[in-house]
């Protein structure tokens, strides 16, 4: 330990002598300051808080990974290319705590910067709060500034899927289709389905019944928020629709209408429903009426969610800064694999590239259900395949695997929304994020730099 400590402390000289360390500071200190001068945001406090969230943690998060990955590359290929690491590696220390060192050194400067300007956004939130109306402050301690678990409907893809199969077999019985327009075939028809779990046409209703589970023994006398989204095929003149509501169990007098709303679709909505509207097993029963002239669709995934206090906002962004700094671990252990075995142009560029890869997720998940990246035949319609398919689509199905991994975890969205972020999610992100892909990363770095002639670089200089 003391070797590796050592080690750490000799990176944070080197952030220091590069003035890194002062300038990183600097960026955000300044973002968080001037960052809320210059956006928009809706008039309300609500909205001022999330978008300062949104934006604050965001660049908070770029400006970090940027650092940490230049950082990175820098530290070690710089010390093997001015010769300095062939000094340290004739010392009575291993290779992998060299390694290591520089790791532990790169993180506590992460430590360090992230606690610095998380303390200065939190401060923040805090001062502008005590600056806000009683009535706006009460909006954002409900509803913002605190952590919200959330329940959703059943999960209904089983019976999605049983009934696409049913339907399917009994088309292809009646009007046989080629084989390779089955998928396609079964698509459509899942799409079919999943609309009536979905679709409220003009006079129906739509009932939800949300299991609040064991939350339920705690939830007594609180006041709970219904979140909504929708969608429409046609609009309003006025661009809202009516959307009455009922809440509690429909077999009892414990019920709850909403006062006439007029909402939006394609945007989330919340509002505030009276507390102990749950049965006795913790079931709450939601029914939307649709009085409106046009049908319309509450996605399954998101359409509608039950919001509950679950804890203080304090803890809630510590955590959140918790998974932040996983994912700079990650990008330090990129960084240092790359530079044990390329200089500081190529290891920086080598990072970069992976993270540019990283952040198109959607574009390597578009490729891989269509199975090629070479489009589609302008004539004929048909999907083009080719050697460099067969070569990309398995490796794009790789990263899609480790990107799908990481990208679990969106703390900053939790954050500006007010959700939840617990300690189990912050223990699978430090598992899924720090654990798998950052150790396996960081085996093979210390692999790389173990067989790394410290000499040939020498005589390149």
């Amino acid at each position: 330990m003391q070797r590796l400590l050592a080690i750490a402390w000799l990176t944070w000289k080197a952030a220091f002598r590069f003035r890194l360390f002062l300038v990183i500071a600097g960026l955000l200190l300044a973002t968080v300051v001037g960052l809320p001068m210059m956006i928009k945001d809706d008039g309300t406090a609500r909205g001022f808080t999330q978008i300062l969230l949104t934006y604050t943690l965001s660049v908070i998060t770029g400006l970090l990974g940027l650092s940490t990955l230049w950082l990175a590359c820098g530290t070690l290929a710089r010390d093997i290319e001015e010769c300095q690491m062939q000094v340290v590696a004739t010392k009575p220390i291993a290779r992998w705590q060299i390694w290591l060192g520089k790791w532990l050194g790169i993180m506590s400067l992460n430590a360090a910067l992230l606690v610095l300007s998380g303390a200065c956004v939190y401060g923040l939130l805090q001062w502008r709060a005590t600056k806000l109306p009683a009535a706006e402050q009460k909006i954002l301690r409900e509803q913002v500034l605190v952590a919200r678990g959330s329940a959703r409907e059943q999960n209904y893809n089983a019976e999605i899927d049983a009934a696409t199969e049913r339907i399917l077999q009994g088309r292809l019985k009646n009007s046989p289709v080629d084989k390779v327009d089955v998928p396609e075939v079964r698509t459509q028809i899942r799409e079919q389905v999943k609309a009536n779990f979905q679709l409220v046409p003009p006079g129906y209703s739509r009932q939800w019944q949300i299991d609040l589970g064991f939350a339920k023994n705690f939830l007594r006398n609180k006041p709970l928020q219904l979140r909504v989204k929708f969608n429409s095929a046609q609009k309003s003149v006025s661009g809202t629709f009516f959307a009455p509501w009922q809440v509690g169990d429909p077999n009892s007098a414990n019920l709850w209408r909403s006062e006439p709303m007029r909402l939006a679709p394609d945007t989330f909505h919340e509002f505030q429903i009276p507390a102990n509207l749950f049965d006795d097993k913790g079931v709450l029963t939601v029914l939307f009426i649709n009085p409106n002239d046009t049908a319309l669709l509450f996605p399954l995934a998101d359409g509608m969610e039950v919001l509950y206090p679950e804890g203080g906002f304090t803890l809630n962004f510590a955590r959140g800064l918790g998974i932040i700094f996983c994912w700079m671990a990650l990008l330090a252990a990129l960084g240092l694999t790359a530079a044990s075995f390329l200089t500081f142009p190529v290891a920086a560029f080598f990072s970069l590239a992976v993270l540019t890869i990283g952040l198109s997720g959607g574009t390597l998940a578009e490729a891989v259900e269509s199975g090629t990246i070479m489009g589609g035949n302008g004539e004929t319609g048909a999907m083009g395949h080719s050697v460099v398919d067969a070569m990309l689509i398995p490796l794009f199905k790789s990263c899609l695997t480790v990107i799908t991994l990481v990208e679990n975890f969106s703390p900053i969205d939790s954050l500006s929304s007010g959700r939840s972020i617990s300690w189990h999610e912050l223990g699978m992100a430090f598992g899924q994020i720090v654990l798998l892909p950052g150790g396996i990363i960081a085996v093979i770095g210390i692999l790389l730099f173990n067989r790394r002639e410290l000499a040939t670089a020498q005589g390149n200089q």
